[in-house]
């Protein structure tokens, strides 16, 4: 069958083809993959990768197989039928998809991108169904023949490894989000904002009062993850859900993650506690920005200070000398390339300035211990007790007490300390406030969780750390960031190595007025370089 020629397939023609078919389609696969056709004996084994004209062949069949509805013969054009088999058998079976017209692009070397136009059909009700997709065409490692190089995102870039598509009546009714002055928030408006709306839906669906429509859905591997919604057969009746962002923050937050890959961002309102945006910009669509599990770099050095003035250590016009190098057990840290030494530096200077050594130089004082810096996260910012309750999943930062080389490096921000955009937005809010107040999502009140809490900062402590920030963000490395800014402004930079990586993640934490955010930009280099602007962004929005 041609391109362009529309097949008319029920659910029942992939049961026919897998079920049915039995010995013969096991043959096809056999004869597909291993002794027959382009690899029947006496014909030599292909290498290297696909031809043109390979490509287009392969691609062919396994879009005419697919619009038949034919789930093993389409799979037989891949290099993992067994899995590609179960998929291609779901989109007809589970998900009601039929109807199915696929028009390739234009092949770049063995990437063919494509369109799909089908018809979800259930219970008498019908939609079109268009998306885009791609595959990329491969030499298969025992047959030599081109094949799909498999990957669930080929049938819709929703998906990943272990998920399926299903059109049923959902789960959970549909919510209408809204934000705190009444706007409503949608995915269409606010894409970034899709994953928390469908966990918000799952959580909350039932208690917002609205009844459940007929979807089109993905349904997750992952037994904790929410169904992601692709197309609505049968409105039910949304149930409303009052939620604490702001509509205007957000729409900044999602225009300043998209001006670099990788990129997430949180602001919250210090005073409060209340989440007003979260945004990410990942290929992978996964919320780091409340989920994320990495080191914060220098930014970690607010609660390091933190602890040096609360344990007695020094204070804000203190000395805090910062020489080229400092070793703890064995290890030596350097500063950033080019920051020259201070010997006469304060607490103050070392702070704006992001000097490494001269926090390294005074972890060892008197009466500071392994599990000092753990204290201080976890006592005072409320980090680490895994008891957050935002409304949907988060993670709460992680300062474990160490001794060696890593006591020195979780004092910058490096080493086994782990943190996102979410905890440090957090931090931040604590430092300028003295008050620990846990980000929500969500008010507590409607299924009366139990927020968490800690005692907070000393306000002396609170009132060197905002005075610190202030100097960063007018006159230190978050200058360049945060000029233009009017209002009362701080921040901080960080920028952290990880391992297998040849840059290291930008991150930037800063408040403006009532206003704290924190960004992290994966291989983004220095905190001023991508995280900066992106907090920036959102300060001038919000504060």
């Amino acid at each position: 069958m041609g391109r362009g020629v529309k097949v008319a397939v029920i659910g029942g023609v992939f049961a026919v083809m897998v079920g049915g078919a039995g010995y013969g389609a096991y043959n096809v696969v056999s004869a597909l993959d291993g002794g027959g056709g382009s690899g029947a004996a006496g014909t030599a084994k292909k290498s290297g990768p696909p031809g043109g004209d390979e490509v287009e062949e392969t691609t062919e069949k396994f879009f005419t197989a697919w619009e038949k509805g034919d789930a093993a013969t389409a799979a037989s054009y891949t290099n993992n039928a067994t899995v590609a088999g179960t998929l291609l058998t779901a989109y007809g079976e589970a998900a009601h998809i039929t109807d199915v017209e696929i028009t390739p692009g234009t092949a770049t070397g063995t990437a063919v991108p494509f369109t799909v136009k089908a018809k979800v059909s259930y219970e008498g009700a019908a939609k079109p169904l268009t998306y885009k997709s791609k595959l990329t065409v491969v030499r298969g490692e025992t047959s030599g023949r081109a094949l799909v190089d498999w990957d669930p995102s080929v049938v819709h870039p929703r998906l990943k490894d272990g998920d399926t598509l299903v059109t049923e009546e959902s789960s959970t009714p549909q919510i209408q989000a809204v934000g705190r002055d009444g706007t409503v928030l949608t995915k269409e408006k606010y894409p970034s904002l899709g994953p928390v709306l469908d966990t918000l839906r799952q959580k909350y669906g039932d208690q917002a009062g609205g009844t459940p429509g007929v979807e089109l859905m993905v349904r997750h591997a992952a037994a904790e993850a929410a169904d992601t919604s692709l197309l609505t057969l049968t409105e039910g009746e949304p149930g409303k859900l009052e939620t604490t962002l702001s509509a205007s923050v957000q729409s900044a937050a999602e225009k300043a993650v998209k001006r670099y890959g990788e990129s997430s961002v949180v602001a919250v309102e210090p005073s409060t506690g209340e989440v007003l945006a979260v945004a990410n910009n990942r290929a992978d669509g996964f919320n780091a920005a409340f989920q994320g599990q990495v080191a914060p770099g220098s930014t970690m050095k607010i609660i390091t200070a933190a602890m040096l003035i609360d344990n007695g250590v020094t204070s804000v016009n203190d000395p805090a000398p910062c020489p080229d190098t400092a070793t703890w057990q064995s290890q030596t840290f350097k500063n950033l390339t080019g920051m020259k030494a201070d010997m006469s530096a304060t607490l103050a200077n070392t702070f704006m300035r992001s000097c490494n050594t001269g926090f390294i130089k005074l972890i060892d004082e008197d009466p500071l211990t392994d599990s000092s810096l753990t204290t201080e996260a976890e006592e005072r910012f409320g980090l680490g007790k895994n008891n957050w309750q935002t409304g949907i999943t988060s993670f709460d930062g992680k300062v474990p007490a160490v001794s060696g080389p890593d006591r020195a490096a979780n004092a910058i921000g490096q080493g086994q300390v782990q943190m996102n955009p979410l905890n440090m937005a957090s931090v931040t809010a604590t430092a300028i406030t003295g008050e620990f107040r846990q980000p929500y999502l969500v008010p507590p009140g409607l299924d009366d969780r139990e927020l968490a809490t800690a005692k907070g900062l000393p306000q002396s402590t609170a009132a060197q750390l905002k005075q610190m920030m202030r100097l960063t963000a007018t006159q230190g490395t978050g200058a360049p960031a945060m000029s233009g800014l009017g209002g009362d402004i701080g921040a901080k930079t960080g920028s952290a190595e990880v391992d297998g990586q040849t840059t290291s993640n930008s991150w930037f934490t800063g408040f403006r007025n009532d206003v704290a955010a924190a960004a992290m930009t994966e291989e983004g280099g220095h905190g001023g370089d991508a995280a900066g602007p992106i907090v920036a962004d959102v300060l001038r929005a919000g504060g």
